[in-house]
């Protein structure tokens, strides 16, 4: 007996209880993935496929024997070696292998790459770059099959590199917590990059780590098919019956490098060479053929067929054209018509006294009434009633599935939020404070903006994200930033800062409509603000800034809290000195309304821009770029910015209160504009 005939029957020992018909497909569809990797890694060499390029040769069984138990409308999320799982869930092999050439006839248009397939038609979610990145968006895909009563479920592949994240920990949390239909999958291959598993865990079962979250868990040999095909069948079988998530660990191993750029000093080759002896592909061949279940020819005709597919697929690759330069800022943002849904009627259309804080609630209520897609989730927003008090009563008036506490877990329940609008919801996730914000950072910039860019245009996030911001409250320097400037930056996001009651009100329900990932900045000095309410039946424009006083000598532009203080401002000049100031409400800072900043600067020839953020870096500064690159020949004065003080917000009352722009400073930095300088 040969040393691949001990090790196949090692592998399989005994009669299987699987039909020669499936056994042969099982190792047809391995074979597939084997040999468009390794004529990537052919074509990487020859410089057609760059960037990086993660390899799944070794690693078939696993993908082969979980995909095989899937329906073909359940969800599957990978990682960045997803080449076989897209390929094992439907995608052709053309349209993958166009889409690493960057080809636009590519499953993604060519803007996804090697670590980037998608595919809306198989619901194939992708790959994903960012470890451990595709968790939470499964854990919000099975959340909105679980609303909306659909019986299909989510699998999440990743490694075991992933484990060491903190959103691993997060979503699976977040997935027992919530009962919901998804299968993790961990390819444990031992090394995440160049780390052994050893050198980077205490634990080295993954599968263990699940239980401590009370998932059903299980280890299994990822080198034998039938052994991950039949602990999947088991565990989708459970998800599908209403038992909960599960998690299953496949011991595996990469026969290549990390990615194509990875001298691989960090593991012996013989270590290699012992692996390849469990060949999966080989070990399942080399056991039909000992057990009569396949002749030679049929594995002949396997491979001339899966040779013929990799050469049609190549042929398509190279035949494909790229995209047109003239479209590089396609799939950037979703097209939406905000105006064609107006807020929901209301029976009173009489202005009436309110809150900031109240407004905020209403819109709320009236988003969760009338739209039965709305899920509205975050920490303490149910029994809580919100930090700031905007959400009490809506938990007891909607219950527990739609007005949804969260752990302590930004990342997971944000990215959960991304997932499930990829499912058909319109979440709105509550983030309590913007320092909270920048642990969700990750999948707000990488995944929430990035994801219709990335996809070809397939897959668009209306997801909508209400943060509290600002200072002002002695609540020293870790919650009391003002960061909105720094999500301004990124492509794909709408960022919107209400000042007002109407906007408070009627602003969430535009952004709703919305196609694309909002995130509304609430100010936290403006939840008290009292005033009259006035009704706008046909909604607020969420395209355009506001002038809020008009004036003729200068043109003060501001957002959120800052605004009042320039109306204050403005109204102090114009009593004390006689200069009329033209106050301007930004209240969309991206994309920004540059129209009604010229025009505004055409009348008035000098402008000074107020932001609660500090000088350097800031939305401030932007404008003002703006302002001189596109209207220089307008200005009689230099443009001046009044920002918070360089110094982390102090905790005294007069230190901060120095610190941020008041009333005094804008008025003064008016009056130096106004004599022609700074």
């Amino acid at each position: 007996m040969t040393n691949l005939q001990q090790a196949a029957a090692a592998t399989y020992p005994g009669k299987l209880r699987v039909s020669r018909e499936h056994l042969l497909k099982l190792l047809r569809q391995m074979t597939r993935v084997r040999r468009m990797e390794e004529k990537c890694a052919e074509l990487y060499t020859q410089e057609k496929i760059r960037g990086f390029l993660h390899l799944y040769i070794g690693e078939e069984a696993v993908g082969a024997g979980v995909i095989s138990n899937l329906e073909p409308d359940d969800a599957v999320v990978a990682t960045y070696r997803e080449h076989g799982h897209a390929l094992l869930h439907g995608t052709p092999m053309d349209k993958i292998l166009a889409e690493m050439f960057g080809k636009q006839s590519g499953c993604s248009g060519g803007r996804g790459g090697s670590m980037h397939l998608f595919d809306a038609s198989t619901r194939f979610f992708g790959g994903n770059a960012i470890v451990g990145g595709g968790l939470p968006l499964a854990v919000g895909l099975a959340l909105a099959d679980k609303l909306s009563g659909r019986n299909r479920i989510t699998v999440c592949f990743f490694g075991e590199g992933a484990a060491a994240e903190g959103v691993f920990h997060e979503s699976l949390n977040l997935a027992a917590l919530w009962q919901l239909p998804v299968l993790f999958v961990c390819e444990n291959n031992l090394y995440a990059m160049g780390t052994a598993l050893g050198l980077s865990q205490h634990q080295t079962d993954v599968h263990l780590m699940a239980e401590v979250h009370g998932m059903a868990s299980e280890g299994v040999d990822g080198m034998n098919v039938v052994d991950v095909e039949s602990a999947a069948r088991q565990a989708v079988n459970a998800i599908r019956a209403g038992e909960g998530p599960r998690f299953l660990e496949c011991r595996t191993y990469r026969f290549r490098a990390h990615s194509m750029f990875d001298p691989q000093l960090y593991r012996d080759k013989s270590e290699v060479e012992r692996w390849k002896k469990r060949d999966p592909i080989a070990l399942l061949a080399q056991w039909m053929s000992d057990n009569g279940q396949m002749h030679e020819d049929e594995l002949n005709t396997i491979e001339t067929d899966v040779a013929a597919e990799v050469a049609q697929a190549i042929e398509f690759a190279e035949e494909g054209t790229w995209e047109p330069v003239e479209q590089l800022t396609n799939h950037v943002y979703e097209l939406s018509d905000t105006d064609s849904a107006p807020p929901p009627s209301t029976p009173n259309l009489e202005p009436f006294d309110s809150t900031y804080r109240e407004a905020c609630r209403l819109a709320l209520e009236e988003a969760l009434q009338h739209d039965s897609r709305v899920l509205f989730m975050g920490e303490d927003v149910g029994h809580y009633g919100g930090c700031y008090a905007v959400s009490r009563g809506l938990l007891d008036q909607f219950g527990p599935e739609r007005v949804r506490d969260t752990p302590l877990s930004e990342n997971a329940f944000t990215g959960a939020g991304i997932g499930a609008a990829l499912g058909g919801l319109r979440p709105i996730v509550e983030i309590m404070t913007v320092n909270f914000s920048l642990l969700a950072m990750d999948q707000i910039v990488n995944t929430a903006a990035a994801l219709l860019h990335m996809s070809g245009g397939q897959f668009n996030v209306p997801l909508v994200i209400r943060v509290a911001t600002g200072a002002g409250r002695q609540l020293g320097a870790q919650h009391s930033h003002s960061l909105e400037n720094w999500y301004a930056h990124v492509p794909g996001l709408k960022v919107l800062a209400p000042a007002t009651l109407e906007d408070a009100r009627y602003m969430l329900w535009a952004a709703l409509q919305d196609a694309n990932p909002v995130l509304i900045f609430e100010h936290v000095r403006l939840y008290n603000m009292t005033g009259t309410l006035h009704p706008q039946p046909q909604g607020v424009d969420i395209s355009r800034a506001a002038i809020r006083r008009a004036g003729r000598d200068l043109t003060l532009i501001a957002y959120g809290g800052a605004v009042h203080k320039a109306l204050e401002a403005a109204e102090n000049l114009a009593g004390q000195e006689g200069i009329e100031v033209e106050v301007i409400d930004l209240r969309i800072l991206r994309p920004l309304d540059r129209p009604t900043l010229i025009a505004s600067l055409a009348r008035t020839h000098r402008a000074v821009v107020i932001d609660e953020a500090w000088k350097t870096g800031s939305l401030a500064g932007e404008i003002s770029a703006i302002l001189m690159e596109e209207a220089f020949w307008e200005l009689d004065a230099p443009v001046s910015r009044v920002c918070t003080e360089e110094v982390p917000i102090p905790y005294p009352h007069h230190l901060e209160e120095a610190a941020l722009p008041q009333v005094e400073k804008i008025m003064e930095s008016c009056r130096q504009v106004m004599r022609g300088g700074l």
